[in-house]
């Protein structure tokens, strides 16, 4: 079962009935998903004013082994490494932006993740793919670092500031490092536009 908290103005905290036989979670910026142990998607959360189309689940909802949440889309990843992508595809302005368009090949995805106005997909082969950096919103949250390789999982982090007539930043962090027993030290790296500090581009050895 799914515990939910916190705001509900959209809804996004009522989970919905038979709450159960969930195997994952997501959450948007006001919506939530969770993954079925069938394989299908259950969406909630968007309520009349959030409400971008971004919990309603392309058919055939079956075959998803991973969902993620952005401001106004979610991905679904399906067992045979495509994406899913459902909801609005503009900024909060009505520009196009392309988060909800997979770029192609849309094959060989083993992680994605959703950011405000980006999504990210993780290849079998270590790379990412990342797309929906429309302008005005390219802060370089979708040009990975070279090389673009070695890759094990993708994140996003999107703070969210008093109002939302200022645009949202939103930048990756990955954990990179080598698939295999004999991995040099795993390395976190992080790019795009932050808030304060101008672009990002570091790495942080744990």
């Amino acid at each position: 079962s799914i515990v939910a908290w916190g705001a509900n103005y959209g809804g996004q905290s009522t989970v919905p009935a038979p709450n159960t036989g969930f195997v994952g979670v997501a959450a948007g910026a006001h919506h939530s998903l969770g993954l079925k142990a069938d394989g299908s998607v259950v969406a909630w959360g968007c309520g009349s004013w959030t409400d971008y189309g971004q919990c309603n689940v392309p058919a055939p909802n079956s075959g998803f082994v991973a969902v993620a949440g952005g401001n106004r889309h979610s991905l679904g990843l399906k067992a045979d490494g495509s994406i899913v992508a459902w909801g609005s595809n503009d900024d909060i302005y009505g520009n196009y932006n392309g988060q909800s368009d997979v770029p192609l090949p849309n094959s060989g995805f083993v992680g994605i993740a959703a950011g405000y106005y980006h999504s990210l997909g993780l290849k079998g082969d270590g790379s990412i793919v990342a797309w929906g950096c429309g302008f005005p919103n390219d802060y370089g949250q979708c040009t990975a670092p070279a090389a673009n390789a070695g890759f094990i999982a993708v994140a996003r982090r999107c703070p969210l500031f008093l109002t939302e007539m200022l645009p949202i930043r939103c930048f990756p962090s990955l954990l990179k490092g080598m698939l295999n027993a004999q991995a040099a030290t795993p390395v976190l790296l992080s790019w795009g536009r932050g808030w304060v500090t101008g672009h990002l581009w570091f790495s942080l050895n744990w």
